[in-house]
């Protein structure tokens, strides 16, 4: 069976698991580690995602990939698994992504060229609220291709309620830290 074939069906095995949880699986990769594979999944919400919320998903798909139906996706090759949230780096391309990156400094590739720096004021499923050089701008979803989160160390308004938004960057760094250590 082709490898896509098998990370989609994977996808439709674990994704309503974790939309059971409350999460969006943002990412699902396979990797062969030797005699085994590694799945590694990627999760986020509304509001960033808490490593007490990724051990709980963690044992949901655990259960998951334990069950028959995972051993065609797999291989039958045992398994170790991986959940973390996204970090800094993750692009921003879907409507969740920005509105997710509220408050933060960003750059932006523009569909007709060049980018636009600004900071994300709000978003909704049709554009992005930019503030560019003081002023509020509206762009589209379909005039920007992908965003990137600008990393700040002294970020205008940190300690705010806002600021479980700034562990979101954290993400890519727990990845040890945060992986269910699982085998199947």
């Amino acid at each position: 069976m082709p490898r896509g074939a098998r990370t989609d069906d994977l996808r439709d095995l674990l994704e309503p698991v974790v939309a059971g949880s409350g999460l969006d699986l943002e990412e699902l990769a396979v990797t062969p580690a030797g005699k085994r594979r590694v799945v590694r999944v990627v999760v986020d919400q509304d509001g960033g995602v808490s490593l007490d919320t990724v051990a709980e998903v963690s044992q949901r798909l655990s259960a998951a990939l334990d069950a028959p139906e995972a051993d065609r996706a797999l291989g039958g090759a045992p398994y170790v698994l991986e959940v973390t949230s996204p970090g800094v780096d993750r692009p921003l391309t879907e409507a969740r992504h920005w509105r997710r990156a509220r408050t933060r400094l960003v750059v932006a590739d523009l569909v007709e060229g060049g980018e636009v720096t600004g900071r994300v004021l709000a978003a909704d499923d049709e554009g992005v609220d930019l503030e560019v050089d003081g002023e509020p701008r509206r762009y589209a979803l379909a005039d920007l291709r992908r965003g990137r989160v600008q990393v700040e160390f002294s970020r205008p308004g940190a300690g705010d309620e806002d600021e479980v938004d700034g562990l979101d960057g954290l993400g890519g760094a727990l990845d040890g830290a945060a992986q269910d250590g699982t085998e199947g």
